[in-house]
């Protein structure tokens, strides 16, 4: 099983911007696809962006060309760099992980507010 644990939330502005962390326990290498969500209150979770194990990503419509998702495998994390933060970017952010053999983990989360 894989460990997650994120980071890198907190209370921005709106317009300001958050880069997000998910630090993963064992090798990246065992892991295929890590993704972030994210859940509002009262919303159902949305998928915010994915990464690949070769690098291709994929993002939600509401965050395209604000967003961004990396991954170093060195240091066995996942970012997500957030820009031009709104409002209704305001949730809970999680990180997910699914291995090669299709083992899914996810982390706790970490609450971003875009308020002022």
């Amino acid at each position: 099983q894989v460990q997650l644990v994120e980071s890198g939330g907190g209370l921005v502005q709106p317009g300001g911007s958050l880069r997000l962390s998910c630090a993963a326990s064992g090798s990246m290498f065992r892991i295929d696809v890590m993704a972030w969500y994210r859940q509002a209150p009262g919303k159902e979770r949305e998928l915010v962006a994915v990464i690949t194990s070769k690098g291709m990503t994929r993002y939600g419509d509401s965050v395209k060309g604000r967003f961004t998702i990396s991954r170093d495998n060195a240091k066995n994390t996942v970012y997500l760099q957030m820009n031009t933060l709104k409002p209704e970017d305001t949730a809970h952010y999680y990180c997910k992980a699914v291995t090669r053999d299709s083992n899914v983990s996810w982390g706790q989360g970490t609450q971003v507010t875009v308020s002022s």
